[in-house]
């Protein structure tokens, strides 16, 4: 039976995925196998020795010890396109917002005094709201995931002309990623080139401040500048700049700051990027089969720090192991196996930065002390075995 500890609400028929004769689910768990989390910190409170795995609904993972995690060997799962399209619906309503002037004229007839002549009033005062049309315009998208690429094909999709820039562009993504779109070599040359402006990257050492004083002197005066990824991507300071200056037109944010409430310029979002009841549940959806796979069977499949390795079952017993990835590993692993008399049926290593993983199938059962020799090597991280 896996323990499996929830730390926020997650999907019912997520939830429903695990089966109730192997899996025991609840908020408060002694000795958890595994978390399911969505947005609650877990970098403010200790993480159980007994926990396998950590599995989040959604895609990013900021809120998650990802490096204390790979240094134990417990890989961190998300579900990489899973709210894509929650995102691209609110990424296209968030151009039209600031092109046609929408949030201001709403507030303009929320706060109409209805007495008299309503109709006169209303045409009186329209003219204050007249706005753009999106096609024609040029958005530039820096990322091409799995949602940068919905983006860009939903905003070809409206007329406008498409620029992408992404250099770790994978091959799925270029295979669903319109022909139409076109590709920038760097991304001075998309800044120059772009009326609108959407981010679509994870937050990271090299992602932090992407939008900053450099790019704020290479874009058109008037851009609108959206970033539904991540308050750090956009520099505070170039923003503020930029607003002030009127080289930021508008900027669309998914991610409130106190200084910029009540700005005329800023059209600021409660976060609602994957706010569907359809991300939530592809999410769960996802993580839930992912986490599953791992638990019994020690596949990993969108881990965020471990690499992608998946095997068929043979053998009597599988052993699951992370290492650091260093020379001599496989070798010293297949010398303990031979020793204790161990035959190896299959075997499969994959490796991703400093950390490497391994399934092996074995012909027999797998001692405790066989299990402990493994684990006694300098530089493994953890060892599991399943099926016993």
């Amino acid at each position: 039976m896996f323990k499996i500890q929830t730390l926020n609400n997650i999907s019912r028929n997520g939830l429903d995925r695990l089966p109730a004769n192997l899996y025991s689910v609840a908020n408060e768990v002694a000795a958890p196998d595994a978390v399911l989390v969505r947005s609650a910190d877990m970098h403010k409170a200790p993480i159980a020795a007994s926990v396998k795995a950590i599995a989040r609904a959604g895609a990013g993972t900021n809120n998650i010890p990802v490096t204390d995690l790979s240094a134990r060997g417990v890989p961190v799962f998300n579900a990489p396109g899973a709210n894509a399209n929650a995102v691209k619906e609110l990424v296209v309503a968030g151009m039209l917002l600031a092109a046609r002037n929408i949030a201001d004229a709403l507030g303009f007839v929320r706060d109409l005094d209805a007495s008299g002549d309503l109709h006169h009033k209303v045409e009186a005062e329209k003219k204050r709201f007249v706005g753009t049309e999106l096609a024609g315009k040029t958005l530039g998208v820096v990322g091409l995931g799995a949602i940068g690429v919905k983006v860009a094909n939903a905003a070809y999709a409206l007329g406008m002309r498409v620029i992408g820039f992404d250099p770790h562009m994978t091959v799925d993504g270029a295979w669903q990623l319109s022909a139409e779109v076109a590709k920038a070599g760097s991304l001075a040359e998309l800044f120059a080139a772009s009326d609108y402006l959407t981010f679509h990257v994870p937050l990271n050492d090299k992602t932090r401040g992407a939008f900053g004083a450099q790019a704020l002197e290479s874009v058109r005066p008037g851009i609108v500048l959206l970033n539904f990824a991540r308050e750090g991507i956009v520099d505070a300071a170039a923003l503020r700049k930029g607003l002030a200056d009127g080289r930021i037109g508008r900027y669309v944010s998914d991610f409130p700051e106190a200084d910029l409430l009540g700005d005329p310029r800023v059209i600021a979002l409660p976060h609602l990027g994957a706010s569907t009841g359809e991300a939530e549940e592809n999410c769960a959806l996802m993580v839930v089969d992912q986490l599953r796979d791992f638990l019994e069977h020690g596949n990993v499949r969108n881990s965020v720090n471990f690499p992608e390795t998946r095997m068929a079952r043979t053998g009597s017993a599988r052993i699951c192991i992370a290492n650091s990835n260093r020379p001599n590993m496989i070798g010293q692993l297949s010398h303990v196996l031979g020793e204790a008399g161990v035959n190896i049926a299959q075997m499969h290593n994959a490796s991703r930065g400093e950390l490497a993983y391994s399934l092996i199938d074995v012909d027999s059962p797998v001692p405790e002390s066989l299990v402990a020799a493994i684990a006694s090597i300098d530089g493994i991280l953890s060892v599991r075995v399943i099926g016993n």
